[in-house]
């Protein structure tokens, strides 16, 4: 039971260490900036989109008519 605890301990140690540097040198933070950031914006960067100005205004989405929003507020 004593070797389970040291063991639990150490890892906790461990743990709380390399936590302590990431945070405290902002790694997270870093990697999110210099790496993700950089492939996420590059891929939807390439994804095709319509261009909504083109769209006549009677094929957008649909609205609620203001009687029906009038009806659904709370007064």
């Amino acid at each position: 039971m004593k070797k389970f605890i040291v063991t639990t301990l150490k890892l906790l140690g461990i743990t709380y260490v390399i936590l302590f540097i990431v945070f405290y040198f902002d790694l997270d933070g870093k990697f999110l900036y210099y790496i993700w950031e950089p492939n996420v914006i590059t891929r939807f960067d390439k994804m095709k989109r319509k261009d909504n100005v083109k769209t006549p205004y009677g094929k957008k989405a649909n609205v609620m008519p203001d009687s029906e929003v009038e009806e659904r507020t709370i007064n």
